[in-house]
């Protein structure tokens, strides 16, 4: 069976573009961003799946190339799975993180690969020449080694790693276009799994999560922790050389522009603060109950053409499935969609003000909401069983 995938790159265009207007990083910045357009420009590219039924759940498959500093993939074969370890620190960290991803996947929601059917996971490092990006093309991870001077080489956030793996996951199951607010959708949903990558791999809760992605990607001479921020959308990075965050938290700062395929790593930071409002309120480990919703609507219930408001649907809707109607986690899922400017349908809206910033008012609003409705609901509530392996997705309206 083939799919078509879009080529999704982790840095986007206006970080490129910017360092473009320094004398010193001009080349390199052009370079890059050429490189990374002409890969966009491809626009949808046909990956091969066949062959791949029976392979065993937990069974991971893993080979890591040596691009050799060339643009001509796969490259040289430098590991297999149950190799032992090279000399080469990026193809360790390659192996060990595409290794962190499938286990993810697999003990929170057991999904079998990112294609849920043990799909090989294949990279490439050491592309180009001081490449300042990482992608996910259909086929493969491919990742540059940075420039040694804004960033650094791109295997070594685990939350990268999983972020571009899930561009895999959204392609075998939703879909999601990768343009404008679709695409926006489809980079949020690789920055939330991305981060709960991380964050199992850390054994961290959610108040214990930086919620950064691409922390350490940013040398100490930027004035940056990373390259987004769910949890402050906005204030990542604030260089002379990179430029400031444009990430909104907000619909209120929803941006349309053309650029970047129509906003799709700036607009993101809208849905990727509503799941951080929403995790903090529900508490715990992220990827169990909030991660769980995301996970179930992104398989079961999203289509190519979904947006903001249909993603707000419908994880309102699977929480009151998995957990009850009117339940603590149907409750702040609502409140935090009302936070970043989105009321879900079916939902009865925020009855309190929260600041999209203030995760304590989500958590507050949606502890004394359930609190009132529980003992006169909870006993009759019937909660619809939801699968979390691949199912046929529900049209949504």
């Amino acid at each position: 069976m083939n799919r078509r995938f879009h080529v999704c790159c982790v840095v986007p265009p206006h970080i490129l573009r910017k360092l473009a207007e320094s004398d010193e990083h001009r080349e390199n910045a052009l370079r890059t961003l050429a490189l990374s357009e002409r890969l966009r420009g491809r626009r949808e590219i046909r990956a091969s799946f066949e062959g791949l039924a029976g392979v065993p759940a937990g069974e991971k498959r893993r080979t890591v190339y040596n691009a050799q500093n060339q643009t001509n993939l796969p490259g040289l074969l430098v590991r297999g799975e149950g190799d032992p370890p090279t000399s080469d620190i990026a193809a360790t960290e390659a192996y060990d993180f595409s290794g962190a991803t499938y286990d993810f996947y697999m003990n929170a929601y057991s999904r079998n690969s990112i294609d849920g059917r043990g799909m090989r996971l294949d990279s490439s490092v050491h592309y180009d020449q001081s490449f300042d990006n990482a992608f996910w093309d259909g086929r493969q991870m491919v990742y540059g080694d940075g420039d040694q001077t804004i960033f650094d080489r791109f295997t070594k956030c685990l939350d990268v790693v999983g972020h571009e793996l899930t561009h895999g996951v959204t392609a075998a199951t939703a879909g999601l276009e990768y343009q404008g607010q679709t695409g926006a959708l489809n980079e949020s949903m690789s920055d939330v799994f991305g981060s709960l990558v991380r964050q199992m791999q850390l054994g961290q809760t959610a108040d214990q999560a930086d919620w950064l992605i691409g922390a350490g990607l940013l040398l100490p001479a930027i004035n940056g922790v990373a390259i987004r921020s769910m949890k402050a959308p906005g204030t990542a990075y604030d260089d002379p050389q990179l430029g400031k965050d444009p990430q909104p938290a907000k619909m209120s700062d929803y941006l349309d522009t053309s650029d970047d395929n129509g906003g799709v790593h700036i607009n993101s930071g809208i849905p990727n603060h509503a799941f951080y409002l929403a995790a903090i309120a529900i508490g715990g480990k992220a990827w169990e109950k909030a991660g769980k919703v995301w996970y179930v609507t992104l398989t079961q219930r999203l289509m190519a053409s979904s947006g903001f408001q249909a993603a707000a649907d419908a994880t309102f809707e699977v929480a009151g499935n998995l957990y009850g109607a009117n339940s603590p986690e149907e409750q702040a899922i609502a409140d935090a969609w009302n936070g970043v400017g989105l009321t879900p349908s079916g939902s009865t809206g925020s009855q309190v003000s929260v600041p999209s910033s203030d995760a304590s008012a989500v958590a507050a609003s949606s502890k004394a909401r359930s609190t009132a409705t529980a003992a006169s609901t909870m006993s009759a509530t019937t909660t619809k069983r939801i699968t979390t392996k691949p199912a046929k997705k529900k049209k949504r309206r």
